[in-house]
């Protein structure tokens, strides 16, 4: 049996993720094991969609949540890592600098990645084809705090991909032109029809928080009346009330009505029902892409 210890950083526009794995592997099988998880809600959106740069308060946040990913990862004994950043860092003015400030103090080497890498680096953590039926047609959805990726499948193969300047912080941020909205609703409109019927799979933390709050087990789909029911209950009450009523975290309380809008969006265009929650993220397929990686190269 070998083991080999994997890490994952995730710099996203809301929090920034360190997700470590334990590999083990017999020759004939393998067996991917969380060791670790850290979440840290610095919300680089915040600055970026509204300054175009990234704040020296945010700079340093960021920077000792990497010293602090950065002694994790020795202690956790990671043999190899990836850092992505995307839709904040891709903004940013200041998002090189930053990088190589990070380089040269932490070590830690980060990619700035674009929407299509994003994409297909979850597709590698394999949530998306567990849920997947050969015979029907999806929308693979993740709202970030930044961007929304969208990829439409077909007999499991990619057709058609497509970023968008919609995310939970920057709509928070009031830094949303209210033409993206229509250019969403615009591009899906050019293929549903084609496709039809059409499920979502959902990623993000928000639609996995959803899909806890609403009680649904593993393989369970949220409905598009569930999600818009949801959604105008949710909206309806303060922030505080939010935490309270349904024991959210004080950086989740905000951007889930964000998040639940662009589903609604996407279902009511494409006459969606079924949104599918495999709870996987871009850490998630950042650990698999470096396992195939050494895979290939051996």
């Amino acid at each position: 049996m070998k083991t080999e210890t994997l890490a994952a950083i995730d710099i996203g526009s809301n929090a920034i993720r360190l997700l470590i794995y334990d590999v083990d592997t017999d020759g004939l099988s393998v067996d991917f094991k969380k060791a670790a998880f850290l979440r840290v809600p610095i919300r680089l959106g915040e600055d970026v969609f509204t300054k175009k740069c990234i704040s020296v308060q945010k700079q340093e946040m960021m920077m000792n949540a990497m010293y602090a990913f950065s002694y994790s990862m020795k202690v956790y004994g990671v043999d190899r890592y990836r850092a992505c950043a995307t839709s904040a860092m891709r903004d940013a003015s200041n998002g090189a600098e930053i990088v190589e400030l990070i380089r040269e103090n932490s070590g830690i080497h980060i990619e700035i990645i674009n929407g299509q890498e994003e994409a297909d680096i979850i597709f590698e953590a394999g949530g998306l084809e567990r849920v997947m039926d050969k015979n029907r047609n999806y929308l693979y959805v993740d709202v970030g705090g930044g961007s929304t990726e969208i990829v439409l499948f077909n007999n499991q193969r990619k057709i058609l991909t497509r970023s968008f300047q919609l995310g939970t912080v920057r709509i928070l941020s009031d830094a949303v032109d209210e033409g993206e909205y229509n250019e969403l609703r615009k591009w899906l409109k050019k293929f549903y029809k084609d496709y039809f019927p059409l499920s979502i799979i959902g990623s993000g933390g928000n639609i996995n928080k959803i899909h806890k709050l609403l009680g649904k087990k593993e393989n369970e789909y949220i409905s598009y009346p569930e999600i818009r029911v949801f959604y105008e209950t949710m909206k309806g009450m303060t922030y505080d009330e939010r935490i309270l009523n349904y024991k959210l975290k004080n950086y989740r309380a905000d951007v889930i009505i964000p998040a639940m809008k662009i589903f609604n969006i996407i279902c009511k265009t494409c006459k969606i029902n079924e949104i599918y929650v495999p709870k996987v993220g871009l850490a998630d397929g950042i650990i698999h892409h470096l396992y195939h990686e050494n895979v290939g190269s051996v």
